[in-house]
């Protein structure tokens, strides 16, 4: 295993950051079976419904989250699920109109946060259990750093997660997405200062995105946007015949070579898209 030492800033701690494909290994529940997951994640399901018609037929959503502290690096990690059945696919596809998330002050004047329905409803769904066990393992290990994963529709939770953990506790989390999916929400009037807001949510951020991953680009829609997109796999020219075949890039991010350029300029990278050759 190869960590890598930074120390936090504010603090005399030092975190140990594991390779990225190691995290992807392991949030995906080892997709790729190459066996060499370092941590078996154990994902909790929350079931919740947000219509009538899906009550009244007994038909729920579903969102799976795992949290746990790390003694051997004083960490405090949360796991987001990909997307797991067809329920999800609902959530993904025909839930993609922005909803109303919350209004923050932001730069002196109000900054109106908008998501992807689908994924917000998720992460609304169980927030108040992810909040409650980040509090409890954060009282318990107070200098512990937070780190928040997610791979394909778990990235945009992810996401969610370290806007709210920030917003509500002041935690900096070290985010890191696989795949990643654009849950926020910005109008051509917003879109700047939105921007740099998200880039205050956290102590490091990499949205891992294969320019050739087709899942990375959802929702297809303008203004639609993440909070840090790192490129990856731009070896490869971005074509059509590349991105209708997500089954490949999509599932690649257990390659130590994607990563290789930005391991070794270390963690903290400047806010802003990045290419990673």
């Amino acid at each position: 295993m190869i960590l890598l030492f930074v120390k936090r800033k504010g603090t005399d701690m030092t975190y140990r950051r594991l390779p990225y494909e190691e995290y992807f290994i392991n949030t995906s529940e080892d997709y790729t079976h190459t066996g060499r997951a370092s941590y078996a994640v154990k994902y909790v399901a929350v079931k919740y419904n947000t219509t009538r018609m899906g009550k009244l037929v007994g038909v729920a959503h579903e969102v799976n989250y795992e949290i746990h502290y790390e003694p051997g690096r004083d960490v405090i990690q949360i796991h987001f699920q990909r997307t797991f059945g067809a329920i999800d696919w609902v959530a993904n596809v025909f839930e993609f109109g922005s909803r109303y998330y919350r209004a923050i002050e932001f730069e002196g004047e109000p900054l109106q946060l908008r998501v992807h329905h689908g994924w917000g409803n998720m992460y609304l769904a169980v927030k108040d259990e992810v909040r409650t066990k980040w509090a409890q393992l954060h009282e318990a290990h107070p200098e512990a750093a937070t780190e928040i994963l997610g791979w394909s529709l778990g990235s945009g939770i992810a996401c969610l997660c370290c806007q709210d953990l920030n917003y509500n506790f002041g935690v900096k989390p070290y985010l890191y997405t696989f795949g990643s999916v654009r849950p926020f929400k910005c109008t051509a009037l917003n879109r700047k200062r939105m921007q740099r807001y998200l880039a205050t949510l956290y102590t490091d951020c990499a949205n891992f995105a294969d320019i050739n991953d087709l899942i990375s680009y959802m929702p297809p829609f303008r203004g639609f946007t993440m909070i840090h997109r790192v490129k990856v796999g731009t070896d490869l020219p971005r074509s059509f015949f590349r991105l209708i075949h997500p089954i490949r890039y999509h599932v690649h991010y257990d390659l130590p070579e994607l990563y290789k350029k930005l391991a070794a300029q270390g963690a903290e990278e400047p806010p802003g898209d990045q290419q990673v050759v």
